[in-house]
């Protein structure tokens, strides 16, 4: 199996030919089968010889109510012309692929057999001359040609280059494109992939949570780790760990609460050495009582329901006595409770990257992560005194993290 060291190997020498199975896209893209109704999908790293995206959009074109379908090759890519006969007229040979673009507007039953699939899409693109044209340059999605074609995009989806991720999610964000991609979960922490995340502008996709993916890879990819396979056609596959769908369009499914049964104990939750937030090893585990606010003993409860206060969880503070947890000013809350009685709590809780599998924006806030993943990516809540950018508990280092908070009570009397 692929881990994340054959991926970074990969990536560095440029071998990251990594071609999705339709059934991996078909079980992202049912998710937002409403968002897709007039819109114009571009495929800008799909060569319809080999492309799985090209393939559930061609034969879905109608079903999901697209205007318009447009799909771009590269000059390089490895697999060219090895399944569907496109060209027709159009010379080509196995040794010289030429970039084109296929731009698709309708969808009929071609062959006149009842049903519209893969055959039809055959038949069109190989009598409609306006369909498929070859391009000027290269096909490389930076080009001219291939930004203006995005420009007129609604949405785009594909499998980048992973070893071009950063470049390529920075283009779309940059031309304010709606987009569902594929990448390794290490580009959450990107400079250029983190911020967006934080801010709530990207989020992860609604199929993959965990495990690894197969994926269809060149004649030419060395097959040296666990996993690998070839069919009986002789084509090659391999599996990579950590794959998920990168998107910013919203879906049903990323807002439903993450059911939250463990309670805040100081011993089972320490504070970092470095951070001020305290370590949570699995998401599971995430305390349901621990939140931003200020920690007043429990006696003064009842005064304080009286007095009309939005009252949080009842929980143990930092020396293991019982509070409630009030989201108020401390001027109004003194005018009950003494100053020396009321502990903050900033209710910042170091979690796993994984939490993002889980993440409900509308139950949690992001507010940053470690700084071994980037200079500032803390937000403040590391101590660079330290000198240490990777978390702490009692000198032990731990695995990179995020930082988040429950978002904050509702409401306060004054």
């Amino acid at each position: 199996m692929a881990g994340n060291k054959d991926l970074s190997n990969a990536i560095k020498a440029k071998k990251d030919e990594f071609y999705t199975q339709l059934v991996d896209i078909e079980k992202e893209m049912k998710y937002y089968r409403d968002y897709f109704k007039g819109k114009t999908v571009f495929l800008n790293c799909d060569d319809p010889y080999e492309s799985n995206f090209f393939k559930y959009f061609a034969m879905n074109f109608n079903r999901l109510g697209l205007k318009k379908l447009i799909s771009t090759c590269y000059k390089g890519s490895p697999v060219a012309q090895t399944q569907l006969p496109l060209f027709g007229d159009i010379e080509t040979s196995k040794d010289e692929v030429r970039p084109y673009k296929i731009e698709i507007t309708e969808v009929s039953d071609e062959n006149n057999d009842g049903k519209i699939d893969l055959s039809d899409v055959e038949y069109l693109l190989q009598s409609d001359k306006n369909v498929l044209s070859v391009l000027d340059g290269d096909g490389d999605f930076r080009s001219e040609e291939c930004v203006a074609l995005l420009d007129e995009a609604d949405v785009v989806i594909t499998n980048p280059p992973f070893s071009l991720f950063r470049e390529y999610i920075s283009l779309l964000v940059e031309h304010e494109k709606d987009f569902i991609i594929l990448g390794n979960q290490n580009a959450i922490t990107y400079k250029e992939t983190f911020p967006l995340i934080k801010e709530n502008k990207v989020w992860l996709g609604a199929s993959i949570h965990s495990g690894d993916r197969e994926f269809r890879v060149p004649d030419t990819y060395p097959l040296n780790a666990s996993g690998c396979r070839v069919d009986e056609n002789g084509v090659k596959y391999i599996r990579v760990k950590g794959i998920r769908w990168f998107t910013n369009i919203d879906y049903k499914q990323r807002h439903e609460n993450l059911i939250l049964c463990e309670k805040y104990d100081p011993e089972k939750y320490p504070k970092y050495d470095n951070y001020d937030a305290i370590e949570v090893g699995k998401v599971v585990d995430i305390p349901c009582d621990y939140e931003e606010g200020y920690l007043v003993p429990v006696e003064y409860k009842q005064q304080l329901i009286d007095a009309g206060f939005t009252l949080g969880s009842e929980r143990l503070d930092s020396s293991g006595n019982l509070c409630v947890c009030v989201c108020v000013d401390t001027t109004s809350l003194r005018k009950i409770v003494p100053e020396e009685q009321i502990q903050y709590c900033c209710g910042v809780m170091g979690v796993p990257i994984t939490f993002l599998d889980k993440y409900d924006p509308t139950q949690f806030q992001i507010l940053g992560a470690t700084e071994s993943e980037g200079k500032g990516f803390s937000n403040g809540i590391w101590n660079a005194s330290s000198g240490i950018t990777q978390p702490l508990i009692n000198g032990n280092k731990k695995y990179k993290r995020l930082f988040i908070r429950k978002n904050a009570l509702s409401g306060a009397a004054v």
